[in-house]
């Protein structure tokens, strides 16, 4: 149902034969018979400075919305949000699965560089954990080991090559100067 138009100076409605209804841009709406009455570009109502638009089937659809039922506007605006609505959910769905997509793929690239690092790993031989703070040497390079370490155990713990102070470690130094050496 419409909603009913009327005057809002003398409260007529239209009827045949029907009088030009105007809208002004403050609201209101008169009959030409009352429009005649008042002053030119001023309210009858509100007194303020205002537009007037004749009402028509002409007139834009925003104007026409104003004067529909309420349960027509909703019909109309459910469908377009409705439309809407789906339009995002269809974007959004396709967004989604090219994420998942890109996600699976950097996963797997993952997975693979994890599965070579670990080979890598299992082909180098084992590198030396035990910091040179607890060994002998670092506390005094030149100190002669105990006959009671057994100096080419050293060797297995460490790699393959021992460093300087491992060899300087598992030499036997003579702590009296040679005749030969100046001191």
């Amino acid at each position: 149902m419409a909603v009913p138009v009327f005057c809002n100076s003398c409260l007529c409605e239209p009827r045949s034969p029907t009088p030009l209804f105007s809208l002004t841009s403050c609201g209101h709406i008169f009959c030409e018979i009352c429009l005649q009455k008042g002053k030119k570009d001023e309210c009858l109502i509100c007194k303020t400075a205002c537009r007037t638009l004749v009402l028509s089937k002409e007139i834009s659809p925003d104007i026409q919305s104003l004067f529909m039922g309420v349960e027509v506007l909703c019909k109309k605006y459910s469908k377009e949000i409705t439309q809407v609505s789906e339009f995002q959910e269809k974007h959004r769905k396709h967004l989604l699965a090219y994420r998942k997509q890109k996600i699976a793929k950097l996963e797997e690239s993952l997975k693979k560089v994890t599965q070579q690092m670990q080979q890598i790993q299992c082909m180098k031989p084992p590198e030396k954990t035990t910091p040179l703070l607890f060994s002998s040497a670092s506390r005094n390079p030149f100190s002669i080991p105990s006959r009671k370490q057994n100096v080419s155990s050293s060797y297995y713990l460490h790699s393959s090559r021992p460093s300087t102070s491992e060899t300087m470690e598992a030499m036997e130094i003579d702590p009296v100067p040679s005749p030969m050496r100046k001191v």
